[in-house]
């Protein structure tokens, strides 16, 4: 994304260990607009029984997310694209001027939208130069003189990664990156039960899939690409840029292969909990690197920082506008949960398990080799600081799995050191753990 590197990152921040703190749609999305990790939110997967787009979201959590504080101090607010997964509705969510919702998952044509309150069904027009073209349409009218928040939310590169029809024949030759965990196979005690399914490793022809994908998702992306410069020139052009925050980002990672994995997302380790992260603004030097841990959820207090209002006492997050000056890594503890979707009803008898395995997203395309599972539930610390550099994973099964990494030493997460840890350090992450999975507001900030 080279336009975005251009005017983005290379005219401001690189945030360069910046994380989700769910590994996954719709969780992730909720805590970026509440500035809560997913076990206040209640959003804890993608689907209704999991909260997504729930009662608690749209009664308790949607009304206090931080476009509604926005709105209610002079901002126009806007809002186009996909937004969460179970979205399907007439209604406009509040604190929000404009709007253009996309019902539902990820679509690239043949899409619906909530037009400000009418339902729309558009067949022809990519969806990504759909957003883009209403989006400068809001920016070419924004009065200079009032505060506005833009929030564009393209699907790319999500499933199924379709690409503009002009960017389809792009980078013929380009693989996944073949990383020292790609395609290894793992045994018990190394990985979780579901990192050890068959087939490991993955067949070849399953290999070529992933490079297919792997394609996909960058042909996906360029015109996100284009999209992220047609904005920066139209604020260029209205001499708005001067005075406006930019912040690019993603909902979760996505591994590749690794670990014999297909391609998917739902796991604790650094290809899904990592996220890019970039901002631009003004008095912001260019080209700048930021070392300290950030997080979705650090989103809402930083635009209402930015914004000059006081920040709820319910967020979670922390600003990261104190930490751009500074390269030194400020210690921080950043917890990610995520609960397994696999149940009875989610059973494919394409595949030789059993329903009562519940297991999840299984498919003969990726040889049955399936992406989630009921006890595919964890919490996990991310623990960063000027010496420190790990990751510490328990799993709500019967086995009452866990899994660490050093990643200073073991930046691949290959080698399981959660069995050989001190049991004093052991002890102190799984308090840890306890205090970040029941924390509220100040208490989730905190070094346990």
């Amino acid at each position: 994304m080279t336009k975005t590197q251009k005017l983005i990152a290379n005219q401001g921040a690189t945030f360069v260990n910046a994380f989700t703190s769910s590994p996954i749609c719709c969780p992730s999305r909720s805590s970026l607009l509440s500035g809560q990790y997913a076990h206040n939110t209640k959003v804890y997967n993608n689907s209704k029984s999991g909260g997504c787009y729930g009662v608690h979201w749209r009664e308790t959590v949607e009304p206090e997310t931080f476009p509604v504080l926005l709105q209610k101090h002079g901002y126009k607010t806007f809002y186009a694209g996909k937004y969460l997964n179970e979205y399907y509705s007439k209604d406009i969510p509040v604190g929000w001027d404009e709007w253009y919702g996309l019902h539902g998952n990820s679509r690239y044509f043949n899409y619906t939208l909530n037009v400000n309150g009418k339902v729309l069904f558009y067949s022809d027009e990519y969806l990504t130069d759909h957003l883009k073209n209403r989006t400068l349409e809001f920016l070419e009218k924004v009065s200079s003189s009032a505060p506005f928040f833009a929030m564009v939310s393209p699907p790319a590169p999500h499933e199924p990664f379709t690409a503009a029809y002009r960017h389809q024949d792009m980078f013929p030759n380009v693989k996944a990156v073949r990383t020292k965990n790609f395609n290894i196979p793992f045994g018990p005690l190394e990985k979780h039960w579901l990192l050890t399914m068959p087939p490991s490793p993955l067949p070849e022809q399953i290999v070529e899939e992933v490079d297919i994908i792997y394609r996909k998702r960058w042909q996906s992306l360029m015109a996100v690409d284009e999209m992220v410069a047609a904005m920066v020139n139209i604020l260029e052009k209205r001499k708005l840029m001067a005075n406006t925050y930019f912040i690019y980002t993603s909902d979760n990672g996505f591994h590749m292969g690794q670990f014999s994995q297909p391609y998917d997302k739902r796991q604790p380790y650094e290809t899904d909990i990592r996220i890019p992260f970039l901002f631009r603004g003004p008095k912001l030097l260019p080209k700048t690197l930021v070392a300290s841990p950030t997080a979705l959820i650090d989103i809402a207090p930083t635009v209402l920082e930015l914004a000059g209002i006081d920040i709820p006492p319910q967020i979670d997050g922390d600003s990261f506008l104190s930490k751009l000056n500074n390269m030194e890594i400020q210690e921080r503890q950043i917890l990610i949960e995520y609960w397994g979707e696999g149940n009875s009803e989610t059973y494919n008898p394409e595949c030789p398990w059993q329903r009562k395995d519940n297991l999840y997203l299984c498919s003969s395309e990726i040889a049955c080799h399936c992406q989630d599972a009921w006890n595919n539930t964890f919490n996990c610390v991310r623990h960063l600081g000027s010496d420190m550099n790990m990751v510490y994973c328990q799993f709500k099964d019967k086995e009452n799995f866990v899994e660490a990494y050093d990643l200073t030493n073991d930046l691949y997460q290959v080698n399981n050191i959660a069995y050989d840890m001190l049991p004093s350090i052991r002890a102190k992450y799984s308090l840890a753990l306890n205090n970040l999975t029941e924390c509220v507001g100040e208490t989730c900030r905190r070094i346990y």
